[in-house]
């Protein structure tokens, strides 16, 4: 058994933070009927690399789903959107503010049908605010959060995080959101709306750069790798690449200038002494630490840490990464059969539970693959499901492969 098993999601999400929830909620055992535009679909379908026409990338946060293709802005795929929502427990979207509204399927609209519904919005700026209306994508929320500010090297320029870290705290926020809206539910038969932002989403992780700007004014600053408040916290170069050594305590810091680095002596220079004296003099030591890593390869740095007891690690390439046999080991790389792409490759749930089968439950749908299927459960005509095809009202991409 899953947790969300019989939970059914009208997913009207694109690109990230939208389909990253809805890929979560699905692998917890939700149906996720994916409500895809006629022919174009969600705007991810376009992105490459492709594999026999299907996007790669589309299919990392779709995986698990349905897909129904439907043309909302007519009024019979209006309708028969609201059918499907009577017997739906989340509506989730990820439009600009208002457009829902305006194609007669907000939370009202769906409320006045199905009153315990749980409705999901989730946009750059939010429902309410002067900023509402903007548009809104990851970059943007990652500029306005001042993550762009804060991330790169001393003196760069502004850079934004490697990956679409905004997009990303936004799908985690409506999946926490949602499992406790849901709660609430199951225990008072009450639905919900909630308003998810990019922006807000990124600023809620922003932990202790915030602590340090309401207590003191401080104002996070690029550090490369470095951290705002421990030395040695970074990458340091070595002979052959990079490695990562965290002694952020007086305890590892003995370790390590002892039983690493070789320089017992640094315990009692004067400006390493004390983490305040680490601080203060950081490029200096960063200096220091170098000038002894480089003079040997970063796996024998990582086997002087690991025997030592200190923090330490490579600094990978993704590609690195990914054939790690430690990740590798941990079942992050997962292989599944793709109806058009064919074998392929996703990233596993991080989550690992004792009794619980949380795992890939398959491949992401092409577009409008269950669109029939979908609609006949829902108790519509096949006759009337033909004529909606031929209409353009309803599509699907690849009759050709359906089962016959």
């Amino acid at each position: 058994m899953l947790p969300l098993d019989g939970f059914r999601v009208l997913d009207m999400t694109r690109f990230l933070s939208g389909p990253y929830c809805t890929m979560v909620l699905a692998e917890f055992g939700a149906d996720v009927i994916k409500i895809e535009q006629p022919v174009t679909g969600d705007d991810s379908r376009r992105m490459a690399p492709k594999v026999n026409g299907e996007s790669y990338p589309f299919a990392m946060p779709n995986r698990s789903k349905r897909s129904v293709s439907l043309d909302l802005k007519s009024e019979r795929g209006k309708e028969l959107f609201l059918e499907l929502a009577k017997d739906a427990d989340l509506i989730i979207e990820n439009f600009r503010p208002g457009v829902v509204n305006r194609l007669g399927i907000g939370f009202e609209d769906v409320k006045a049908i199905n009153p315990d519904i749980l409705y999901c919005s989730i946009s750059g700026f939010g429902q309410t605010g002067p900023y509402k209306e903007r548009p809104g994508f990851d970059i943007m929320a990652q500029g306005v959060a001042g993550f762009m500010r804060m991330t790169g090297e001393p003196g760069g320029k502004p850079a934004k995080v490697g990956i679409a870290i905004n997009d990303i705290a936004a799908g985690v926020t409506a999946v926490y959101s949602i499992m406790a809206a849901e709660m609430v539910r199951r225990a008072t038969g009450e639905g919900q709306y909630i308003d998810i932002s990019l922006v807000d989403a990124g600023l809620a992780w922003t932990v202790w750069e915030s602590g340090a700007y309401f207590a003191d004014g401080e104002i996070p600053q690029p550090t490369g790798t470095r951290h705002r408040r421990s030395t040695p916290y970074q990458a340091y170069r070595t002979a052959d690449g990079y490695v990562v050594i965290g002694a952020n305590n007086d305890r590892l810091w003995l370790r390590l200038i002892n039983d690493v680095l070789g320089v017992p002596e640094w315990a009692e220079d004067p400006r390493f002494a004390t983490l305040p004296d680490r601080m203060t003099n950081i490029d200096e030591l960063e200096r220091e630490i170098e000038a002894i890593t480089t003079t040997a390869p970063t796996h024998e740095w990582i086997d002087r840490l690991d025997k030592a007891g200190v923090v330490g690690g490579p600094v990978l390439s993704y590609d690195e990464s990914l054939r790690d046999e430690h990740v590798l080991a941990r079942d992050m790389v997962v292989e599944l059969e793709h109806p058009i792409i064919g074998p392929m490759k996703t990233i596993g749930p991080p989550a690992k539970f004792s009794g619980l089968d949380f795992a890939v439950r398959g491949p992401a749908p092409w577009l409008g693959q269950h669109t029939a299927v979908v609609l006949g459960e829902a108790g519509i005509d096949d006759g009337e499901i033909k004529e909606l095809f031929t209409e353009g009202v309803l599509f699907d991409a690849h009759p050709e492969l359906q089962e016959r």
